[in-house]
């Protein structure tokens, strides 16, 4: 195993360990590749960070062993790393805050690339200056299938969201989970925290009425086989979503992926819609960022 390797990321210092460390056996993908992956989406991947505490699953014997997810950032985090004190009651750990970090730039990426912080979720709301949540400026759709329908799917139901969305003046993006459903997003403003879970809701409850045979709105998992789950409660203010760009804990290193409206509309199996972290770089070189749109004030929600 590779000793530890002291580096300089933007005047900040960084210890960092065992790169030579096999964290996806599968493709031979090493704990330095993890960092050299993040550091290199770092430009398309930060705005989605800014401003949103982090929630990590980190897996510090790679993949193929159970990892955790960690929100409590302050015991980790050297004093440069931003953190940000959050109530959390109802708390499986039963404290009534936690100070999460909040990756703002590329050393605080670097540094929790280095924990073993492979996934990166994050809530559909951001903090103000002193550290208080402001309401959701994203609504998400988390498209869910229940065996044997796959991300195929998935993108059927989502070809017919973004023309619900659209008719209601939102503009819909989609990525890939990494996993094996897709989520789909649109910039919004909002005037509650509950608006956007509503919203979602009543949706998901439309398509399910209009696609019964497809789409599905209720978690109950015997309702699921064969279907898509439209899980709107993601827009609950107390949940995450996996970031765009972060890497999956998954027997390769795929990523959640920003897809163009065109693949989603082509897709026919799930290679069509599975990349790996080497080519989610070549896409942004070649795309730019899909999500760039998310980055942008959002028009305001249609009420029920």
């Amino acid at each position: 195993m590779a000793d530890d390797v002291m580096v300089a990321v933007e005047g900040r210092r960084i210890k960092l360990s065992n790169l030579d460390k096999v964290f996806y056996p599968g493709a031979d993908f090493t704990k330095g590749e993890v960092i050299n992956y993040y550091s290199r989406i770092a430009p398309a991947l930060l705005p989605h960070l800014a401003e949103r505490p982090m929630t990590f699953r980190r897996f510090p014997d790679g993949v193929t062993k159970a990892g955790f997810f960690e929100k409590n950032a302050s015991r980790h985090a050297p004093s440069w790393v931003r953190t940000v004190t959050i109530e959390t009651p109802g708390s499986s750990t039963g404290a009534e805050s936690l100070d999460f970090a909040v990756l703002g730039d590329l050393a605080s990426l670097v540094w929790a690339a280095n924990l073993a912080g492979l996934e990166l979720h994050v809530p559909q709301w951001t903090i103000g200056a002193r550290g208080a949540a402001r309401r959701p400026d994203r609504l998400v759709f988390d498209l869910d299938p229940g065996e044997p329908a796959t991300i195929v799917e998935c993108c059927e139901v989502a070809l017919r969201l973004r023309e619900v969305l659209a008719d209601d003046g939102l503009t819909a993006v989609a990525k890939t989970s990494g996993s094996k459903g897709m989520q789909l997003y649109a910039a919004v403003t909002t005037t509650s925290a509950e608006q956007t879970s509503d919203y979602a809701k009543r949706l998901a409850e439309q398509l399910e009425a209009e696609l019964p045979r497809l789409v599905v709105s209720r978690m109950a998992k015997d309702l699921r086989r064969h279907k898509v789950f439209i899980d709107w409660s993601q827009n609950n203010p107390n949940k995450t979503t996996i970031a765009p760009y972060s890497l999956r804990a998954r027997p390769a290193p795929t990523v959640s992926t920003p897809v163009t409206w065109d693949e989603v509309a082509a897709c026919r199996s799930v290679d069509d819609l599975t990349f790996i972290a080497d080519e989610v770089l070549d896409r942004v070189d070649d795309h730019g960022d899909l999500f760039e749109v998310l980055l942008t004030k959002g028009p305001r929600l249609p009420r029920g």
